[in-house]
């Protein structure tokens, strides 16, 4: 079994661009610190450069993360790779890289579960979802990846490819109406979590999505107060920029 979807007596760690809070969002420094800091599992996003390299970076473009700018889906990844993407965070990370989606298999796929967020939004692929696939496969991760998307037609993509792979569904309210309210996701076939945005959600919704047989991580969770609301209703992961703050948290909640 999918160790997203092993039962579990608290809610899954998962360090949302690593441990975002105290290292550069989705780099290689981010997702080690977040091992050694006791998450479960790291989240990450991941979209093609120009020639087809699966690299890692939330945004469309590298100006906000990097000292880099224009898209990266037109850039070959031979200029990608030069671009700093700590010194914006702190001075003390300058140098580091943007990394492939391969390099973070090898350097703590062994560490931690990862969550891979496919950044999608067009209706015929691009070709990206094939290519994690083959890494996810290449690296042995079968059981200790899960994907998500906003993309509905993305997970239907990955499922059909390779079944083993557990997929969740993200949404939110400020996506248009047929995305925010999943209304696609039946069409996903044996969709395995549901990733909806942490404030939207009570026990009801929590019940709701356990009768489906699925798992429900919420994300983004930034306060003590919502760690022990959200555990104390059920959610199965918890989506967080600061490990070390949720682990704090759940330390002194009585499991279930």
């Amino acid at each position: 079994m999918n160790r997203f979807l092993q039962p579990r007596t608290q809610p899954l760690i998962i360090a949302h661009r690593g441990s975002s809070t105290h290292a550069p969002e989705n780099t290689l420094a981010a997702f080690a610190l977040a091992a050694d800091q006791g998450a479960d599992a790291i989240e990450l996003d991941v979209t093609l450069t120009r020639d087809g390299q699966v690299v890692v970076i939330h945004d469309d473009t590298l100006d906000r993360t990097t000292n880099g700018h224009g898209r990266v889906d037109q850039l070959p990844y031979a200029e990608v790779a030069q671009v700093d993407a700590g010194a914006k965070f702190n001075p003390k990370f300058a140098g580091e890289r943007m990394p492939l989606l391969s390099q973070v298999f090898e350097t703590v796929g062994q560490r931690v579960l990862i969550n891979v967020e496919i950044k999608s939004t067009t209706v015929r692929s691009t070709g990206l979802e094939a290519r994690v696939i083959d890494l996810i496969r290449r690296h042995g991760l079968i059981e200790r990846v899960l994907v998500s998307s906003f993309n509905p037609l993305a997970l239907i993509t990955i499922k059909r490819a390779e079944p083993r792979l557990a997929c969740g569904l993200l949404y939110s309210p400020d996506e248009p109406i047929y995305l925010s309210r999943a209304w696609l996701a039946p069409l996903i076939p044996n969709l395995n979590a549901r990733h909806p945005r942490a404030n939207t959600v009570t026990a009801d919704v929590v019940k709701q999505i356990h009768a489906r047989g699925q798992k429900i991580n919420v994300w983004t969770v930034l306060e003590p107060a919502e760690v022990k609301t959200l555990t104390a209703i059920g959610v199965d992961g918890l989506i967080g920029n600061d490990p070390v703050m949720m682990s704090d948290v759940l330390k002194k909640l009585p499991e279930h």
